[in-house]
């Protein structure tokens, strides 16, 4: 597993209720009302800490565009296929190509909390980086986020453990981490 390999790797998934697709100019406006409405619940999300306009939001889904067309991560926005609503974002980054590994990373919608959306979501992008030869996924989280805690677990991951003055939270202060992990079945 190399760069090439994300290069290659699918741009469009489907779920039983979702259509994911990577980054595209013609996803900000749904992604910039999404944010918008979602500040209020993104205090450990570093670029949701705030209103933004649609330049913003068109110059996120271009270099999100651009990281996945370099082999640098994959990024996957999910609509519901029914409507076509936007109900969040989901990206596998990080990756040490050695062991296998990378980090997931998700962001809800608010108002499509509670619906399993984003887990449906989250599991379907991890069965993709495992059918890419992934043999670890990762999720990291502020220990304070009680959400994130919680919807790691429900992916099915293992808590490994707790980085203590690991990293800054959005609003500066240094945060303990918890490392959660899913294995790939086929991996061992």
């Amino acid at each position: 597993m190399d760069r090439h390999t994300l290069i290659g790797a699918p741009r469009e998934l489907h779920s039983e209720r979702l259509l994911l697709q990577s980054p595209r100019l013609e996803h900000a406006e749904a992604f910039l009302h999404s944010l918008n409405r979602s500040v209020p619940g993104l205090a450990f999300i570093t670029w949701g800490q705030q209103q933004r306009d649609p330049a913003w939001a068109r110059n996120f889904c271009l270099g999100g565009q651009r990281m996945v067309e370099d082999g640098e991560c994959l990024i996957f926005n999910a609509f519901l296929r029914a409507s076509g609503a936007f109900v969040g974002r989901i990206d596998l980054h990080s990756f040490d190509f050695e062991a296998p590994r990378c980090e997931v990373g998700y962001v809800g919608d608010a108002g499509h909390q509670g619906c399993g959306l984003m887990r449906e979501a989250a599991l379907t992008v991890i069965a993709a980086g495992f059918d890419l030869g992934l043999a670890r996924v990762q999720a990291m989280s502020d220990a304070k986020n009680a959400r994130a805690l919680r919807f790691a677990l429900s992916l099915g991951m293992v808590k490994e453990g707790m980085l203590h003055a690991y990293e800054r939270s959005p609003q500066g202060a240094l945060c303990d981490m918890v490392l959660f992990a899913a294995i790939n079945p086929r991996a061992r």
